[in-house]
């Protein structure tokens, strides 16, 4: 039985000689993106109470879904080479 957490993303994130693109608009820029991490974090509180993260250490972390934030999509999104990613 498959969940949502076993499910592989997707979307595969950026690397240095790629980013996202919009099949059906052709945005490149601007995306609302879904992420479901695990993190250890060293809270401090101080005297009054109030926390303070001082240190994350991110164990994991998957791309839920990326949004096209001009158009809505969420199925039409690839990645495509970055200009000058070859030179």
């Amino acid at each position: 039985m498959s969940t949502k957490e076993d499910d592989t993303m997707a979307v595969p994130l950026p690397t240095d000689g790629t980013r996202w693109r919009c099949t059906l608009c052709g945005n490149l820029t601007r995306f609302d993106v879904t992420r479901r991490s695990k993190v250890v974090e060293y809270v401090h509180l101080d005297l009054a109470g109030a926390p303070t993260v001082e240190e994350r250490e991110v164990l994991s972390e998957s791309i839920e879904s990326v949004r096209c934030r001009w158009c809505n999509a969420v199925d039409q999104i690839e990645l495509v080479d970055r200009p000058g990613a070859n030179a």
